[in-house]
């Protein structure tokens, strides 16, 4: 009896992965990414922003510039960092914005808001200017003015100017406007004398009192550029940004920052970045507080 032969198997086949010019594509990803495009993409933001991508930063850099290939219509990391460097115009803001990471709330690391409190309670005629340099999306700069606020009272005199280097995020600062879920950190005094709640079809949001508002001003600064102001601040926030440049690029900004400041001016800065070696320029008051020399 002639035994019906058993029906072919198809071989099987690993799923072909498409080649970047130096190393394979990772499966499942939307475009080919290569070593050749991390460095290139890391020396552009470097070049541009001061900030300085380690190896573990492949897959958010991906993610995050992929979303700028599909905006732009390019088909590859190539030919959209090509056409990145042969034109200067908005796309830049764009590519920078997309790399930033903006991590922030209300009142933040608490013990800055103290210490802030009382510096302004000590000298309430005064007429104060500060600066914050990484503005985000504005839960700092409004702590901060919060803070200002109740320090010196009603008749008090302050200007608090906000900065960053990503537009979108100082456009969201700029409008004020938060989600009711977004303001923990406030109280419910707080709440009510500076915010307003949203009804009817803005239901669920807050938005900032105009009496707040009218003490910000926000404006887009490189940290890596000369900044733009003539008048010297009495107080810089300029908390987790340096946690993102080298050394050489840490150095450059604080000497900047340092030129903007009033002798005796307090530098508030993140709870990882320390500037023990830089006492030419501050010398630390308190806990991650830094005072001009």
């Amino acid at each position: 009896m002639q035994q019906t032969p058993s029906p072919r198997r198809a071989p099987i086949v690993a799923p072909r992965q498409a080649l970047a010019e130096d190393g394979p594509l990772v499966e499942g990803r939307e475009f080919v990414w290569s070593d050749a495009d991390f460095s290139r993409i890391k020396a552009l933001i470097y070049k541009k922003a001061g900030i300085s991508l380690h190896d573990g930063k492949h897959a958010m850099v991906y993610s995050r510039v992929s979303r700028r290939l599909r905006e732009t219509g390019h088909a590859s990391f190539k030919t959209y960092l090509d056409w990145l460097e042969q034109h200067d115009g908005a796309e830049w803001q764009e590519f920078i914005n997309a790399l930033t990471t903006n991590l922030t709330a209300f009142f933040r690391e608490q013990h800055h808001f103290s210490i802030l409190s009382e510096l302004l309670a000590a000298k309430r005629t005064q007429s104060w200017r500060i600066w914050c340099s990484a503005a985000s999306t504005g839960e700092e700069p409004y702590s901060i003015a919060i803070t200002a606020t109740e320090a010196l009272g009603a008749s008090g005199t302050f200007q608090i100017v906000n900065s960053d280097i990503d537009t979108k995020v100082l456009a969201t600062a700029a409008r004020g406007i938060y989600k009711s879920e977004g303001v923990k950190g406030l109280s419910q005094e707080q709440l009510q004398r500076h915010f307003m709640r949203g009804k009817g079809t803005n239901a669920g949001f807050m938005r900032v009192k105009p009496e707040l508002q009218k003490h910000m001003e926000f404006l887009t600064v490189n940290l890596i550029q000369d900044l733009p102001f003539r008048e010297p601040f009495d107080v810089v926030f300029c908390r987790n940004v340096m946690i993102y440049f080298d050394a050489a690029t840490q150095r450059q900004v604080l000497e900047r920052i340092h030129r903007v400041m009033k002798p005796g001016g307090m530098l508030f800065v993140g709870h990882a970045e320390n500037f023990s070696d830089a006492r030419n320029l501050f010398v630390l008051r308190g806990k991650t507080v830094y005072e001009r020399v």
